[in-house]
């Protein structure tokens, strides 16, 4: 239980602390705004810079590829289109249950507008609980939970290519295919730009920074199947986006570093490696969505940039993660995309505008994605029903003994 006494006084002074960041916070948006404008006056010389000398930086700063005054009014949607999410969770196993194995949940929703169609939203369960499963990832030395936020990942890449690809085929038969039976194969596309104007949307980035670390095997485990997703998503005429709200991502700030260098080239490996703090971070702690709050209007969207992040050399030719902010009113979200959606102007714009209209229609979240996150998520009771159902399982195969653990039994029994 919380002893909210002794929390009271920890929080004594807490006012005037926030107060002085804010004043602090005022300093730093206008110090950035002026190296906005002065990195504008030199914007292709801080560009070739970053690129040339990329992997001495000790930072990871992205690259615009539009003017840095850009500002662009986000068109309005069209009447009729479709917007596809997947979404999952998982529930992880336990060796206080009575079997270890875990689960996968794959929320799944296509909504449309304007056409007189129901809505598509369920779920896709997997169950994983032979040994090959439960031990792939010791091999590399990755705990279990790890690993499953990892493989969840891919099934939900996966499972929103198969998606697009039903809506896809069921425009080229003439909208008979209502229902989107879910296939495993890839479609060709004969006129991809004919279907209704559709969106295809996750919630995160598509900058899976999380796997660099990764040995080279378990990483190429988990992209292969992402990438061969993208793919079908791309041939299928659909634009991707990666939505993220309250990003906490610096990449357009660190690109502002670049200009305050005191040194004749920005070589941090060896003028500041020894530093606790390097004489280009003036802006720090400011982050990309507090800037662009103050920049951007309601409805307008950032520059495009180009991501500096190090994991995406791994992506392969032709799978630069581009990304933009908008403001959607309710905040400033980070949409990343892959390259075949930002080098399409037409492409771009719809993505975006159908985005935008989700937000809307969410009050400050996209609702597909809210939705498809509804149909994904596992719940106490969830869990206790698959377990209940296991159990019966069990015993109708002569299995005896069978419960939890004693600690588990009594956790759940505490008068607590």
């Amino acid at each position: 239980m919380l002893d909210l006494t002794k929390v009271a006084r920890q929080m004594q002074g807490i006012s005037q602390h926030l107060n002085a960041e804010t004043a602090a916070s005022r300093k730093r948006l206008e110090l950035a705004t002026q190296l906005l404008w002065r990195s504008q006056a030199q914007q292709s010389e801080l560009v070739q810079r970053q690129q040339q000398w990329r992997d001495r930086l000790i930072f990871t700063a992205a690259v615009p590829v539009e003017p840095l005054d850009t500002r662009v009014e986000i068109p309005i949607p069209p009447k009729s289109h479709t917007v596809i999410a997947t979404d999952g969770s998982q529930m992880t196993p336990s060796h206080h249950e009575i079997a270890y194995c875990y689960l996968i949940n794959i929320g799944r929703v296509v909504l449309h507008y304007g056409q007189g169609r129901h809505p598509f939203m369920d779920s896709l369960p997997e169950v994983f609980y032979k040994a090959d499963d439960l031990n792939i990832s010791r091999q590399w030395g990755i705990r279990i939970e790890e690993w499953l936020g990892y493989w969840r990942t891919a099934s939900e890449t996966v499972a929103l290519a198969e998606l697009c690809t039903s809506w896809a085929k069921s425009q080229e038969d003439g909208g008979e295919n209502s229902q989107l039976p879910i296939t495993n194969c890839q479609l060709p596309i004969t006129n991809p730009k004919s279907i209704v104007p559709t969106l295809a949307m996750v919630d995160g980035s598509l900058i899976y920074w999380f796997l660099e670390q990764l040995p080279s095997e378990a990483r190429a485990r988990i992209l292969t199947p992402i990438f061969a997703a993208w793919e079908q998503i791309r041939t299928a005429g659909i634009p991707l986006i990666g939505y993220l709200s309250a990003s906490r991502s610096s990449e357009a700030m660190n690109f502002l570093r670049l200009p305050v260098c005191p040194h004749p080239v920005p070589n941090c490996q060896t003028f500041c490696h020894n530093l606790d703090k390097l004489p280009c971070q003036v802006l720090d702690p400011l982050r990309d969505t507090r800037f662009w709050l103050s920049q951007l209007q309601p409805g307008q969207r950032s520059p495009l940039w180009r991501s500096g992040a190090k994991i995406l050399d791994l992506y392969g030719k032709g799978q630069s993660i581009y990304f933009c902010y908008v403001h959607v009113g309710a905040e400033i979200a980070r949409i990343d995309m892959p390259g075949w959606v930002a080098e399409d102007a037409v492409m771009l714009d719809r993505a975006l505008s159908l985005m935008l209209a989700q937000v809307q229609k969410g009050y400050g979240y996209p609702v597909t994605l809210a939705e498809a996150h509804n149909q994904a998520v596992v719940t106490g009771s969830d869990r206790a029903r698959f377990f209940a159902m296991l159990e019966q399982q069990m015993i109708k195969a002569g299995l005896r003994n069978v419960g939890t653990s004693y600690k588990e039994t009594r956790k759940r029994g505490s008068i607590a």
